[in-house]
Formats: C-alpha cells, sequence, structure tokens
C-alpha cells in the first residue's frame, strides 16, 4: 500500500473522530437538563454558560452540527472508497460501501449517542467551547440553510416558533416531577409537596376550609364561665364567637387573650367580657385563590378567616394551616383530633368517610381521582352517580369501584373503594 493511503487512512481516522464529536454533541445539547445547566451556571460554571448560551440558539446550533457531520461523514466515504478501489479495483466500492457503513454506525452514531444520552450534561460541557467555535464557523451556510427550511415550511403551512406548547410552564413542571418520582430520584413525599405547591393557584378557599358543620364555635349568649370552660377545652386557640345565631359571627376569640383578660380579672370568668376581647372577624370570599389567601395572611398578620359565598352566608373556615397543608400534608400536633377516615382493607379495597376529602384520599393512596367538580370523597360519588344514592347501592367510574355503605339522611357517612385494575380475573 503506498504511502499516501496510509495518510488518507489516518485522514479517515480523524473524519470519524470528528463525526464521533458531532454526532455525540447533537445528542448531548439536545438531552441536556436546562435546570441542571442553569443552575450551574448561577453557581459560577463558565462551561454551563456557554452551554446555556448554545441552547438559546438551538437551532444554529443544530444546524451547524449536522453540517459537520454530513461533511465529515461524506469525506470519509470518499476518502474509503478512493483508497479500496485502489488495492481491490472496482470491487473495492463494494468493501468501501461495508467498512464505511459499519464504521459510521459504531463509531459516529451508536457508540457516541449512547454515551452522550447516558451523560448528557457532562459531555455538553466537555464540548461546550468547540461547538461554539464550529457554529461561528458555519454560522453563514446554517443562516442560509435556516432561511431556505423556513421558506419551506411555509410553504406547507407551518411557521417555526409561533406554535405555543401543548403544555402550561406549571403542567410541564409537574410532569419532570412524575418522571423524576417514577425513576425514583423524588420520593412520593417530596413529589406530593411540589404538586401541592403547583395547586395553590388552581384551588380555592372553599376547597381546604373547614366546612360549617364541623366549625367549633361558642355562642356569645352562654355566658363567660361557660366560654372560658368551652375554650379551655377546646383543642383549638381561636375561637368563632357567633351572638343568637350560628351566622352571626361577631368576632374570633383567642385562647392566650382570653387567658390574660381572666389573670387580669382575678381568674373571675363573670368579670369578663367577651365581646370586646374578641377579636374582629375577617371574611373572604369563597373564590378567593390560595396563593391570594397566603398573600393575604401574610399581609394581614392574621392566620384565620371566614369564608362566605356570594350571599355572604358563612360557609366555612380557612387557616394559614390549611394552607400549609397542601403543601406539605397533614400537620398533626399534640392537641388535634385523631380523625383519618381513610381504612384499607386487606383485600385492596379502602373503606372511607365520605367527608373525606379527595384530595386527602389521593395523597394517602397514591390515587388520581379528579377533584374538579367536588371536594369530598361523598360529593363527587353524588355528581357522578346524578343522584343521592341507598346504602348498598354501587358504582363504578374513574377506574374504581364506589360502594355506599352507610347514609345518614341525605349525606353519604361511609364508602368502600375498590380500585378495578387490582383486580385479577378469574380462569
Amino acid at each position: 500500500m503506498h504511502p499516501e493511503a496510509w495518510y488518507s487512512l489516518f485522514i479517515v481516522f480523524l473524519l470519524l473522530l470528528a463525526g464521533f464529536f458531532f454526532a455525540g454533541s447533537e445528542t448531548a445539547l439536545t438531552a441536556a437538563s436546562r435546570a441542571r445547566l442553569l443552575s450551574l451556571e448561577k453557581n459560577g460554571s463558565q462551561r454551563a454558560k456557554v452551554v446555556n448560551k448554545l441552547l438559546d440558539i438551538r437551532e444554529a446550533m443544530i444546524g451547524s452540527l449536522l453540517v459537520g457531520t454530513s461533511i465529515v461523514n461524506t469525506a470519509a466515504a470518499a476518502l474509503t472508497t478512493g483508497i479500496l478501489l485502489d488495492i481491490f479495483g472496482d470491487v473495492g466500492i463494494f468493501y468501501a460501501t461495508i467498512v464505511i457503513s459499519v464504521l459510521t454506525i459504531i463509531f459516529v452514531e451508536i457508540l457516541p449517542k449512547t454515551i452522550a444520552i447516558n451523560y448528557p450534561e457532562r459531555f455538553s460541557l466537555a464540548v461546550g467551547w468547540p461547538v461554539r467555535l464550529v457554529v461561528l464557523i458555519f454560522s453563514p451556510v446554517t443562516g442560509l440553510l435556516g432561511w431556505l427550511v423556513r421558506a419551506i415550511l411555509r410553504l406547507v403551512g407551518l411557521e417555526v416558533g409561533k406554535h405555543p406548547s401543548l403544555l402550561s410552564a406549571t403542567d410541564e413542571l409537574r410532569g419532570t416531577v412524575d418522571l423524576l418520582h417514577k425513576e425514583g430520584s423524588v420520593e412520593k413525599t417530596e413529589r406530593d409537596m411540589f404538586g401541592g405547591l403547583l395547586d395553590l393557584q388552581e384551588l380555592t378557599v372553599d376547597d381546604v376550609m373547614v366546612h360549617r358543620t364541623k366549625m367549633f364555635s361558642v355562642d356569645l349568649d352562654e355566658g363567660p364561665a361557660q366560654i372560658v370552660q368551652s375554650v379551655l377545652a377546646a383543642p383549638y386557640t381561636r375561637i368563632p364567637v357567633w351572638k343568637e345565631s350560628p351566622e352571626n359571627i361577631i368576632g374570633v376569640l383567642h385562647a392566650k387573650d382570653l387567658l390574660r383578660a381572666l389573670d387580669a380579672a382575678g381568674n373571675d370568668p363573670l368579670k369578663l367580657d367577651i365581646e370586646e376581647i374578641a377579636l374582629p372577624a375577617w371574611f373572604v370570599p369563597d373564590t378567593t385563590s390560595l396563593v391570594d389567601q397566603l398573600r393575604s395572611f401574610r399581609r394581614r398578620k392574621q392566620h384565620f378567616a371566614f369564608v362566605v359565598d356570594e350571599y355572604g352566608s358563612v360557609l366555612g373556615i380557612v387557616t394559614l394551616e390549611d394552607i400549609i397543608e397542601e403543601i406539605v400534608g397533614d400537620i398533626s400536633d399534640e392537641h388535634d383530633l385523631v380523625v383519618t377516615g381513610v381504612r384499607p382493607q386487606a383485600d385492596g379495597a379502602v373503606n372511607v368517610d365520605g367527608s373525606v376529602p379527595i384530595r386527602d384520599l389521593n395523597r394517602a393512596m397514591d390515587w388520581t381521582l379528579p377533584d374538579e367538580e367536588a371536594t369530598t370523597i361523598a360529593g363527587l360519588v353524588i355528581h357522578e352517580a346524578r343522584t343521592i344514592p341507598e346504602a348498598g347501592q354501587t358504582f363504578t367510574f374513574h377506574g374504581y369501584r364506589f360502594q355506599v355503605l352507610r347514609k345518614q339522611k341525605n349525606r353519604i357517612a361511609s364508602l368502600r373503594i375498590t380500585p378495578i385494575v387490582a383486580e385479577t380475573p378469574e380462569g
């Protein structure tokens, strides 16, 4: 073999290395996590800064890498064909096709892209500066090619970059966290906390409030002595106070304020003026989003508000703890009443109190029951059944079987829920 052939083989080797670089760079830069690279840039990484700038001009970057790949692959094929033609004659074209195909598939396609897809950020950081140089060199060519491509796309009615994403930024974040949870990088509790944070803008105060039927309150007409006993026995520090009718809320009695006043009165409850001790009641519309309510709590430095409907009727109460629990899950202390309402059974079914919120059940069982049309699980069954069911009735929807176990007046008190997907057909 002539010395020129050895030089040509060496050039083919260099071209294959260049093809390795171009193919791997394209895969790594398109697969790299923008969030991780941005975090590295904020921590002072200059290489990450270069990569982020390349990703800002993704179209030009990919065009430059594809042009480079085409050039080196074509040149490698031409040189290999020339070498084998000199050695084997006309049959060398056949050998050249086999050799260059195998080399290209292994060293320019599979190997670099496998490495890049498994280590996208590391690969991207390593090739950032060279790729930037390639983009500068090929920018006139890629600019012309980009204009030509956009012109062709316009002929078929497509506009590059003008179609909005199918998902909102919130949905993309939620999908990313779900994917990381599926891969094992994020724990279920962390996923639920992040999901709860994203849900704050979509939820309103009536989704998390304590309904008025479960609201602990005191009647001003009971007298100071009885009110003091009720407050001391209650597991709460803030107690609504009403007069003449539970709908007529006149204020909120804080246990600490009551104890201070009681101490100042020489521990004589008959000297207390409960109405004067009580703080003014704060009413918020039931349509207030949790984000807005959280801001209001911080601005007013209050943790307690009454939720009212459009007619001014009290629907329930919402506290700062209710909103925080949407993010971190249930917060219990030594004074909380233990009421779970969710009782998993040995056969995979779950007995649930009708008053259990759908969101709490989803978190506890890792289910995905919809909560757009109803707040509680009983409300969901009534919404789907379009009627108030009787005890013993069974319904199937959303991939679950709902059996009404107990009913109190017009309210579903208890249900048995069985995931249909968990059932195994006989035979």
